[in-house]
């Protein structure tokens, strides 16, 4: 299903370019069990469990949560944002610009990713935008530029994360260019509809086609961790415990198995 929803969902992009593409073109793969499981999973998990997996490139850099207590889930919308060329700029700029049609076509569960070129001169959103985003059920603001607004935006007491702030609007250095399109932010490959996951350490994204399989793993993974934590921190070596070792496999099962009772 995912297969032949992505394969559409390109298609549609090599005959529109960069218009606006349908929500519905956009693969949603979220279920309750799933999003219960992300919730409880760390970014630094997600990020190993998919350079297990050879996606070494998933984790964004530089970027920083105006709320490092509070999770981001969700699907990946996208906004990008090219160079600023003033003999252009109405055309892209003016009226309702791909910065306004992703703001108000934002559907419950999405997270709004903006690719800036890691650019501090000028803001990719403001408060009023971002009040937009999370009163349609936007989970998340994600960029690789500046906020502008940001105490407002922070008072909105919602998940963004950001490189900077910044005081003049997006004019001053970008163009509005397109949405819903494979994009790259702070360094990362971000294709509408995978997942996109934000703690207090940082935001990672996950390929849609592997949620599944690395939130199982991922689980495992934290199980085990969660066992070397309490053996070291009652004073054992680390040493046969992480990673954990064949000789210790056992005493983790006896463990795993009195924590579910």
């Amino acid at each position: 299903m995912v297969t032949w929803r992505r394969k559409k969902y390109f298609t549609h992009l090599a005959k529109h370019g960069a218009s606006m593409t349908e929500t519905t073109d956009i693969p949603t793969v979220l279920t309750p069990a799933l999003v219960d499981s992300l919730n409880s999973i760390a970014t630094a998990t997600l990020t190993f469990q998919l350079q297990t997996r050879g996606i070494r490139n998933t984790f964004m850099e530089g970027l920083k949560p105006l709320h490092p207590n509070k999770r981001m889930l969700g699907r990946a919308r996208t906004l990008r944002y090219v160079a600023l060329r003033e003999d252009v700029q109405k055309e892209y700029a003016a009226g309702v610009n791909a910065q306004k049609r992703v703001v108000e076509s934002m559907q419950q569960g999405d997270v709004l990713v903006i690719e800036a070129r890691g650019v501090r001169g000028a803001a990719t959103i403001g408060d009023i935008f971002a009040t937009r985003v999370f009163s349609l059920g936007g989970k998340g603001v994600v960029t690789d530029g500046a906020l502008r607004d940001t105490p407002a935006i922070a008072a909105i007491d919602e998940p963004v994360y950001h490189l900077t702030s910044h005081g003049a609007t997006l004019g001053r250095e970008h163009m509005p260019f397109s949405t819903d399109q494979p994009i790259t932010c702070a360094g990362v490959f971000v294709i509408p509809g995978d997942i996109v996951v934000g703690d207090g350490e940082g935001v990672v994204i996950i390929p849609i086609a592997l949620v599944e399989e690395v939130v199982r793993d991922a689980l495992a993974q934290e199980q085990r961790e969660d066992f070397a934590l309490e053996r070291v921190a009652a004073g054992e070596s680390t040493i046969g415990l992480f990673p954990l070792a064949k000789e210790n496999q056992e005493a983790f099962e006896v463990w795993l198995a009195a924590r579910k009772n």
